[in-house]
């Protein structure tokens, strides 16, 4: 097998990682921090480096809906978008899902207007997390390039069949180079294979009808299939992660369990920010502390159960969230995280920190100073303030 180290981009990453994969078909809108992952596939097609019919749409909404097109007919169909554009493909993305296409997205992680910001949070991706895709998250440009070539596996998987998103930070990861390891395209060409798609609008002798009116006889139903269709994803994301690990030496799962082994307390967290807080981590387990991370890869299925059996074991969870839901109680991962803990006997304390939106640095004094609110609410054996923010002015 051959691998090689090169230093990438996080964008130039993912793009080769799209090449490496050979769609038969990218339909595409340029959006900020995400123009240079079609711009760089864009330069693979003209040159002839892969046979993949590129469309340069007018909106997002129109790439969507090539993708689904495509995707339909049997084609290997992938995009990229960001924030604004995610918001305008909406209604294509449940279309996609429900109608268990297997499309792959990379969301390059960005704020949402007002007020127009193009730097990262995760408010983009957390509005979408009801439209029935799954979604990787990745904490640097190494995970994003793996994540693309999984997410293929993922996608089309005769269980799964259905669309996938990976999720990286703008900027911090699309436009930060890091030496990373790359494999060659013979080996992801093995890797990801052919997508035998066993319905297609283009199979004439076998004419299926797509997406047609559903009232009240069938509607329920047919949503209630798309639910059933989630029970096999955890089991394919962990397989396809395995033998990804025996490809490359580097194994995924649904979280990361960091230094959790005997952790009073546990920092919960997805995207970039974990690599400072392992740092943060690892400082505080130098002094004596007994602190962990949880670093949640699959945001949807979400791997309550996996999560709850980690956090069971601690006194305080600080689950940090770089979007907010608002009128909820916290933010979108917090809510989560608390109804996985519900139904434990001996729950852990939760609070929940807000952090990053639009683009604003977490430092390791930040990391640390979330630290200390939590040893404080363990000393007290209760949370006073179960929402705080972190790095804002006040």
């Amino acid at each position: 097998m051959g691998r090689k180290v090169m230093a990438l981009e996080g964008n130039q990453a993912v793009a080769l990682a799209m090449k490496q994969c050979k769609p038969d078909v990218v339909a595409a809108y340029p959006i900020t921090p995400q123009t240079e992952v079609v711009q760089y596939f864009s330069q693979y097609v003209h040159n002839g480096e892969v046979h993949t019919e590129f469309i340069a749409v007018e909106s997002e909404h129109s790439a969507m809906s090539a993708c689904v097109g495509a995707a339909a007919s049997g084609a290997r169909a992938m995009t990229a978008t960001s924030s604004q554009g995610l918001a305008l493909m909406w209604e294509i993305l449940y279309i996609a899902a429900a109608l268990r296409l297997p499309i792959v997205m990379a969301l390059v992680n960005r704020s949402l207007s007002a007020n127009i910001n193009i730097h990262c949070d995760h408010s983009d991706a957390m509005g979408a997390r009801d439209t029935g895709w799954i979604q990787l998250f990745s904490e640097n440009a190494q995970e994003a390039y793996d994540n693309m070539i999984q997410a293929v596996r993922i996608a089309e998987h005769p269980e799964v069949l259905l669309p996938v998103m990976v999720n990286y930070d703008g900027f911090i990861i699309s436009h930060s180079v890091e030496t990373m390891e790359v494999l060659d395209d013979e080996d992801v060409a093995k890797f990801v294979g052919e997508r035998e798609a066993d319905i297609s609008l283009l199979d004439l002798e076998h004419p299926v009808t797509m997406g047609p009116l559903d009232f009240t006889d069938f509607y329920f139903e047919h949503k209630r299939q798309q639910l059933e269709a989630y029970k096999a994803v955890p089991k394919v994301i962990e397989e396809v992660g395995r033998q990804y690990g025996e490809l490359t030496g580097r194994e995924y799962g649904l979280l990361e369990a960091y230094r959790m082994d005997d952790a009073e307390v546990a920092l919960v967290v997805m995207g970039s920010a974990a690599g400072t807080a392992k740092v943060a981590v690892d400082e505080r387990r130098d002094s004596g502390e007994g602190v962990g991370l949880v670093k949640v890869r699959v945001f949807r299925p979400f791997p309550a159960k996996q999560l709850s059996d980690l956090l069971g074991k601690v006194k305080v969870a600080v689950v940090l969230d770089r979007a907010t839901s608002p009128g909820a109680e916290g933010g979108p991962l917090y809510t989560e995280v608390r109804s996985a803990l519900y139904d434990l006997d001996s729950r852990p304390l939760t609070m929940n920190v807000i952090y990053g939106l639009g683009g604003r640095d977490i430092s390791l004094e930040h990391f640390h100073q979330i630290m200390d609110w939590a040893f404080d609410a363990a000393r007290k054996g209760e949370v006073r303030e179960p929402l705080r923010f972190a790095g804002v002015r006040e």
